[in-house]
């Protein structure tokens, strides 16, 4: 029997019958992040407060990028478009493009353009098992905005038609890109739209997801009022920076926020651990990069089942929950095995609990089945395919899997996503692993020559 309905925030739809669809989300690396510490130059002003949010120096980018870097991306974004599409005006709109490089140090995509490149930035996600309805990926324009508040909006609105009731659609919104010469108008800081806050006790242990620790102390630090009740699920605010240099938390809508409660068919204990988890995992501190310009642009697929039980609920450094489960099922501590069949069992209760609520999941066998049926595609339209094995076969994905059987090139495509090296650092995340990294992340965010394709696809989100 599934148990009550989450109170208030959201309630579990009713139980229908389940629809897979692909996703662009990334499947959990073999490798383990680090937490990073917020830098010194971002820890932020408690004495200056506007609107009841404290003001940040952060620091941006002195160099922009060369025009012939742009130009060249451009040139090549265009050309892609042109060949793929079979449309005519190559040479019209490219000389067009290269005059406004010119004058301005960037280009504006046309609507189709956006779509185009978003849409093949997900296709090109080395990391990606989902790539396979690439071309489903919904793309919201909104380029226009320019404030915190309006940002909050169309945040709002984006959980709201990626939940889609449960039948969970791929989407991306895209905001204003970075200009040459400084920092967007609206950047977000948070890796996810729905994080749990991190709240640390005197002996060292947490309530809540020990990976937020630094994002929690961030939205404290920025006006965010602590909860009258500090829980192991208390959705963090979105911590949105503006180009004034401040950082605003803002509260997050609740009643747009669907979460699972976890449970299992054959194990009710399993429900009495308090196991939760969001529907929809929307990354939103990454940059899409198309045509040598890069915008801010919160996306979402929808979860692997691994993802949610092998990385954010088993792992000992998020809710580490394997103990129990292997507490649960009595199993012997002289069985070497014990961890990997209580894994077992936590994924069939995290498949269990989303597909009896009627929420879009699915798992690692379906995924690789469905990647090489992307891969024969894209290589009968003669498109070299990108791949990250060890992104690609995360645990506990098996030799039988057609994913495993085969490597993929390392070499870097564009359009893709990227990340923005100074919103992880603020939000405690790994920085990036490409050779810009020694240099400030603010200037990293902004290098337009190709890092590494770990550099070029989504960092741990889950």
């Amino acid at each position: 029997m599934a148990p009550d309905p989450l109170p208030a925030r959201h309630t579990n739809p009713r139980p229908r019958a389940h629809r897979h669809r692909l996703h662009p989300r990334h499947p959990v690396p073999g490798r383990r992040p680090q937490r990073a510490g917020l830098p010194p130059q971002l820890t932020g002003h408690p004495g200056h407060r506007s609107r009841g949010m404290t003001t940040a120096a952060i620091t941006y980018p002195s160099t922009p990028p060369t025009q012939g870097a742009v130009s060249d991306e451009a040139h090549a974004f265009l050309r892609l478009l042109h060949q793929e599409t079979g449309q005519p005006g190559f040479t019209r709109r490219w000389r067009n493009v290269r005059a406004e490089i010119g004058a301005t140090g960037t280009w504006r995509h046309t609507s189709e353009e956006l779509t185009f490149g978003a849409r093949v930035a997900w296709r090109n996600s080395a990391r990606c098992i989902g790539r396979l309805r690439w071309q489903s990926l919904h793309v919201r324009d909104r380029r226009n905005l320019t404030t915190p508040q309006a940002a909050r909006a169309e945040l709002t609105a984006h959980l709201r038609q990626a939940t889609n009731g449960g039948r969970v659609r791929s989407v991306v919104t895209i905001l204003a890109p970075v200009p040459p010469d400084g920092p967007p108008p609206i950047r977000i800081i948070n890796p996810q739209l729905v994080r749990y806050a991190a709240w640390p006790n005197a002996d060292d242990t947490v309530i809540g997801d020990p990976a937020n620790r630094d994002l929690t102390q961030l939205a404290l630090a920025n006006g965010w009022p602590t909860p009258p009740t500090r829980g192991p699920h208390d959705i963090l605010p979105w911590i949105v920076a503006t180009d004034d240099n401040r950082l605003h938390a803002l509260p997050v809508n609740q009643t747009a926020v669907l979460e699972i409660r976890i449970h299992h068919p054959h194990h009710a204990w399993i429900g009495d651990l308090g196991l939760r988890w969001p529907a929809v995992p929307v990354i939103s501190h990454m940059l899409l990069s198309i045509g040598g310009v890069n915008y801010p642009a919160p996306f979402n697929g929808f979860f692997m089942a691994s993802e949610i039980a092998a990385r954010n609920l088993a792992d000992n450094d998020r809710y580490g929950q394997l103990p129990a489960v292997v507490k649960g099922l009595h199993l012997d501590s002289d069985d070497r095995l014990r961890h990997d069949k209580a894994l077992i069992v936590l994924q069939e209760a995290v498949l269990h609990s989303f597909e009896t609520a009627g929420v879009t999941i699915t798992d690692h066998h379906r995924e690789s089945a469905h990647f090489a049926r992307f891969v024969r595609r894209e290589e009968a339209a003669r498109r070299t395919v990108v791949g990250d094995w060890s992104w690609l076969n995360s645990y506990p994905m098996t030799p039988k899997d057609p994913s495993w059987q085969r490597y993929y090139s390392t070499a870097t495509a564009w359009p893709g996503f990227r990340p923005y090296p100074d919103a992880a650092a603020l939000a405690g995340e790994p920085g990036p692993t490409c050779p810009h990294a020694t240099a400030t992340a603010a200037a990293a965010a902004h290098q337009r020559a190709a890092p590494s394709t770990a550099a070029a696809t989504c960092p741990h989100h889950t």
